[in-house]
């Protein structure tokens, strides 16, 4: 990672970081169920969410260069105890997050051989256990990739993908085939308040999380009150592009209740290639994915375990989880995970469909992130506050009064998420609404639960 420790970030170096921490094809499909409306919500979580996440935690990243992270941010505004349900929120909400991205992987990976098992449940759950714990086994055994070759994995399974698929999204509008969404005014902005459009929020939420992991590197370029709003703005622009018109080329052509959450990307591929005469390009592309989501996994298994072990060091978690074999890896703590993720994928068990099983993942993953986001804007507001004159690289535009805007339509984002997040869409099977509701709360209790544990077993 000598790119990093060298303070030289580019910035064409760091609006690529920041570009593919967030931009992932996986989430298309799962934006594409709410069809051309889906470009007003984009805008206004960008305003509300992406922007304020991204200049917030930047600033908190050059004030405290030190210990920058979710963990050190909230501890030193509440206490250690606030400090370690924040990281806990962030480390738990992977162990969410890892069986919708495997399920991803293993629906793409059958159109090599028998397309019709990316809604078999067993078939899925099978082969995210033995992904997962393979490339943990992997982790255990000290196979390291620098930065650099997991961030080219990730553009090479993202950026050629999506572009081909904008590409041939135009071509098919432009060649007259039939359209599954209309682009007239009144489909692109939702005329009434009515809580299934909301829905959609959620959905693109998920596109957005992680922004504050990429903030980490405002203390690497130079002149950064210049270098990172730059890097910033061309970021989500870019980000904007690629998702919605990534989200709305599926959305044209897929109706929205035949759109698999799992493998709509490989759908749409399926279908454009076939009309274009195209199809036998298909299964590089499925190559091509699969191979960027692996190369993203290998690192993304073991920096959130990172991220707790700094709050076991300060005696939140037993020594057991602590311990770290002859490798330097934390072994325990990524074996303990294993267990976790294992436990986690019999949710495509409790939902009638696929689909229904990838939303409920999907939602509880995004609703415990939201609640960790909500933590880190309070915990801006009173940092502030307590040091007024800390010494920061980079400053939010406008000064205070741009900061305390910054954090309160951050808040403002992730506390509608949060409320929307209890409702699933109707184009959706998940076994009805009561149902959903109630394995989600419980979802969300159980994962929050072992933090009380935690707390007794540090005092």
């Amino acid at each position: 990672m000598s790119i990093v420790t060298r303070k030289t970030i580019s910035l064409f170096a760091l609006i690529m970081l920041i570009t593919v921490a967030i931009d992932n094809i996986r989430n298309l499909p799962t934006m594409a169920l709410f069809g051309s409306s889906l470009i007003f919500f984009f805008v206004v979580l960008a305003i509300t969410f992406l922007i304020p996440a991204a200049l917030v935690s930047a600033e908190l990243s050059s004030s405290w260069p030190e210990e920058s992270g979710i963990y050190p941010w909230v501890r030193l505004a509440f206490g250690e105890s606030w400090g370690f349900l924040a990281i806990w929120l962030q480390w738990i909400n992977t162990m969410v997050w890892y069986p919708t991205i495997l399920s991803f992987i293993a629906a793409t990976a059958t159109y090599l051989f028998m397309p019709s098992l990316a809604q078999n449940k067993i078939y899925l759950v099978s082969m995210i256990l033995v992904i997962f714990w393979l490339l943990t086994w992997l982790n255990l055994k000290g196979v390291q990739f620098s930065a650099r070759f997991a961030s080219w994995c990730a553009v090479f399974g993202m950026l050629i993908p999506m572009t081909l698929v904008i590409i041939l999204g135009i071509v098919w509008i432009a060649t007259n085939h039939p359209l599954q969404i209309q682009f007239s005014m009144v489909s692109l902005l939702p005329h009434d308040l009515h809580e299934g459009s909301w829905i959609s929020l959620t959905a693109i939420m998920t596109a957005f999380l992680g922004m504050e992991l990429a903030a980490v590197h405002v203390n690497d370029v130079k002149n950064p009150q210049k270098t990172f709003p730059k890097a910033l703005f061309i970021s989500v622009i870019i980000i904007l592009i690629t998702s919605i018109a990534g989200a709305l080329a599926i959305a044209a052509v897929i109706p929205a209740k035949q759109i698999s959450l799992v493998d709509g990307i490989i759908q749409e591929f399926d279908i454009l290639f076939g009309a274009f005469g195209l199809h036998w390009i298909l299964p590089f592309m499925v190559v091509m994915i699969i191979i960027g989501c692996l190369g993203g996994m290998i690192n993304w298994i073991i920096s959130p375990a990172k991220g707790l072990l700094q709050a076991a060091q300060h005696g939140f978690l037993p020594k057991f989880f602590r311990q770290e074999n002859q490798y330097g890896v934390a072994s325990n703590l990524l074996v303990t995970q294993a267990v976790l993720v294992t436990l986690i994928c019999s949710a495509f068990l409790l939902v009638p469909s696929v689909n229904g099983s990838y939303w409920l993942l999907t939602d509880l993953s995004t609703e415990l992130y939201m609640i960790m986001y909500v933590l880190m804007f309070i915990a801006a507001f009173f940092l502030k506050i307590k040091h007024p004159n800390r010494p920061h690289a980079f400053t939010v535009p406008g000064g205070k009064t741009g900061y305390w805007i910054t954090c309160f339509l951050g808040l403002l984002g992730s506390l509608i998420t949060l409320v929307v997040g209890f409702f699933p869409p109707d184009t959706i099977d998940v076994g009805g609404r009561l149902h959903y509701e109630i394995v989600f709360s419980v979802g969300i209790i159980v994962m929050i639960a072992p933090v009380i544990f935690f707390y007794r077993y540090k005092r």
